[in-house]
């Protein structure tokens, strides 16, 4: 979509719109995040929650991995119902309440959980829409300009990923929860702010759905809607007057409920008559070896809000360059690194080429998250002896970005390349139900610490990841075969996180 007038970096200035709508969005989401198991974990008497950490870790992974699972209604509901332009907007809306809910300093937790609940729900409908109407602000023989609007857009969440831990974790030190979730709720409301100051720059943009639903599809849908809610109410509601309802309990049945949608679509897709070929089959068959490669991998990953966070806090020497930094301060580590490291990891797949093929990639990705939990392993047994350094954590995080940035971008590609015809415009969402599944499950590892030690629990899970990699590495050729892989995956700019 070309035009004159004034530019953003030499690109429409729309993107400065949806640039800073999503580094404010980002800053509420990883400025929460940074301090969300902390709070869960802390005592009442320090005004947290109280949790145990087990149950603090799988309530972090259940609300990580509902936030990438909605995604999947949220684009649908952009493309049928609002379009994507009022999607964004209800959504950072929707998102600002929850953060609004969760600074509300009273001792009764249903604040909290409304506003977790709030907060999915926004995400769902903003952040599956506003890189659609990243790309739509280019005409369609406008591919490298594109390309590098997005690395613009990337780096704008890495910015908000980066600042807000510090500033977060800053506000909520001594135990001042609810500011820092205020801080979050302000960061939300500055990018409402800038994009609707900014949407005369869009140019119209997102503002039709792509395939509105008639009025008689739209009244089947709101009664379905409408039932499935009566339903997931009347269900908790049962069990609640039961007496067996309890946090520990619901993330685990939320856990299960995840798993059970990636097996239902895969053997939709295989089983069902949809007319595939057997290319596509079979590609297919190799996907979903990835997909669960990709699982394990953010099985671990998205371990650093909870496990990684609470060694910050109880296990390490929190001084760097002399300085004193807060544990949520550590969450900064990551999008730094990714920032450092992209330009690197570029220019790296550029010059290997198709000599490195995806299962490879995802292969070198799971060792490297497998070999920073080894790291974590060796830390967590000298901090049996007392605190260890922060720089151990700095390492850690460093050895993951090196497979994110494996990983990640990659995994984006090949899904587009990997998806039957008939199924292009929902496998992205797939992809997104991959982090979904290892969030969840990565959550529920926590409850391995009643039979294991601190370093044999990172152990476990480095030996899964590892021996996953090796799998992969093993059965490249077949997976290649399958996969009918004779080109070279772009890596895009940045985590798309």
């Amino acid at each position: 979509m070309r035009g004159s007038g004034r530019t953003f970096f030499g690109h429409p200035w729309g993107l400065a719109t949806l640039f800073g709508t999503e580094m404010w969005e980002r800053f509420s989401w990883y400025g929460l995040r940074a301090i969300l198991y902390t709070f869960m974990a802390a005592s009442p008497a320090r005004q947290g929650l109280g949790l145990p950490p087990e149950t603090a870790q799988a309530v972090v992974g259940v609300y990580g991995a509902l936030i990438y699972l909605v995604a999947l209604p949220g684009g649908w509901v952009a493309d049928r119902v609002l379009g994507a332009r009022r999607s964004v907007f209800w959504g950072g809306f929707v998102i600002m309440l929850g953060h609004i809910s969760m600074a509300i300093p009273v001792p009764a937790p249903f604040f909290v959980w409304l506003g977790l609940l709030l907060i999915i729900a926004g995400t769902g409908l903003l952040k599956p829409n506003i890189s659609v109407m990243v790309g739509r602000l280019y005409s369609e023989d406008e591919d490298g300009r594109r390309d590098a609007g997005f690395s613009l857009f990337y780096l704008g969440i890495n910015l908000g990923a980066f600042f807000a831990p510090i500033v977060v974790g800053w506000l909520a030190d001594g135990d001042r929860w609810h500011l820092g979730f205020s801080a979050a709720a302000v960061g939300m409301a500055l990018g409402l702010t800038q994009y609707v100051w900014g949407r005369r720059a869009l140019r119209g943009v997102g503002e039709r759905p792509g395939l509105r639903l008639t009025p008689a599809e739209r009244r089947r849908f709101g009664r379905v809607a409408g039932l499935g809610a009566a339903v997931v109410v009347a269900a908790l509601a049962i069990w609640a007057a039961s007496g067996t309802l309890t946090i520990d309990r619901l993330t685990i049945v939320i856990t299960v409920v995840i798993l059970i949608v990636p097996i239902v679509y895969f053997s939709y897709i295989m089983l069902g008559s949809h007319e595939l070929s057997q290319e596509e089959r079979d590609r297919m068959k190799a996907y979903i070896w990835l997909f669960v490669a990709a699982a394990i991998f953010w099985m671990i990953y998205d371990l650093a809000p909870s496990k990684l966070l609470a060694f910050a806090a109880d296990h390490t020497d929190l001084s760097l360059f002399g300085v004193h930094i807060q544990p949520a301060t550590t969450q900064s580590f990551n999008p730094l690194l990714i920032m450092i490291f992209v330009p690197v990891f570029a220019a790296l797949w550029v010059k290997l080429g198709t000599r490195v093929s995806t299962p490879q990639k995802f292969g070198f990705a799971l060792v490297m998250v497998g070999l920073s939990f080894v790291v974590m392993a060796v830390a967590a047994g000298l901090a049996q002896s007392g605190r260890v350094s922060v720089w151990w954590l700095v390492l850690v995080y460093a050895i993951q970005v090196f497979g994110e940035l494996s990983l990640s971008p990659v995994g984006l590609s090949v899904t587009t390349k990997l998806a039957p015809e008939a199924f292009k415009a929902q496998m992205l969402g797939v992809w997104f139900i991959a982090v979904s599944v290892g969030d969840a499950v990565g959550g529920q590892t926590g409850r391995l610490g009643a039979v294991l030690s601190e370093p044999a629990y990172y152990l476990v899970l480095a030996v899964m990841a590892i021996v996953a990699g090796v799998a992969l590495f093993m059965f490249t050729r077949r997976l290649r075969v399958l996969m009918a892989e004779h080109y070279h995956a772009e890596a895009l700019p940045s985590s798309i996180r």
